[in-house]
């Protein structure tokens, strides 16, 4: 079941969800929309090693805008820190965004119950097209779990994106080896 707005902000009062900063302008039916940050990142190599760590370079929005190219995979982050301590946040791009051909997201849309940061987006786009600092960029959609929690993510030890940082974090891919 997806929560409705009405369900978003009831969770909201108990805590069970923190969207920082928080806007009800930003409230839809049954999502809240996510805008992008002020930090892009592109990876410092032309291939990638899933082995290694890829180091990233990371710099600022310029407020004039920044045009990103097809063929280069962009580390974006959302403005809001979240957390979700009793739900399933799925976090899905604008259709505007879609139809500027922007994906926000290669494969990582779902969220854990327990994930407490802000949203690493991982763009492409099909044509050039220029970004701004904070424009509205994605929603996040909560659905509700059945059953006990036994293993939430910022308590594993295991969890390798617990690292609270404003800025786009780099593939940890090479912790799994």
């Amino acid at each position: 079941m997806i929560l409705t707005d009405k369900e978003i902000l009831n969770e909201i009062d108990k805590k069970n969800i923190l969207i920082e900063p928080f806007d009800i302008k930003c409230l839809g039916t049954n999502s809240y929309d996510v805008h992008l940050g002020k930090y892009l990142a592109t990876y410092t190599d032309a291939v990638l090693d899933a082995k290694k760590h890829n180091q990233i370079t990371t710099f600022e929005i310029p407020d004039s805008g920044f045009t990103l190219k097809p063929g280069t995979l962009y580390l974006g982050v959302t403005q809001e820190y979240t957390e979700t301590h009793a739900h399933v946040p799925f976090l899905e791009g604008k259709s505007s965004i879609g139809r500027l051909g922007i994906d926000i997201h290669a494969t990582a849309g779902k969220g854990d119950v327990g994930f407490c940061n802000f949203w690493t987006l991982e763009i492409s786009v099909s044509m050039p097209v220029i970004v701004y600092p904070f424009m509205p960029i994605g929603q996040l959609i909560y659905f509700e779990v059945q059953g006990g929690i036994q293993n939430y993510y910022n308590k594993k030890g295991n969890a390798k994106y617990n690292e609270k940082s404003p800025k786009p974090m780099e593939s940890m891919m090479w912790k799994n080896f």
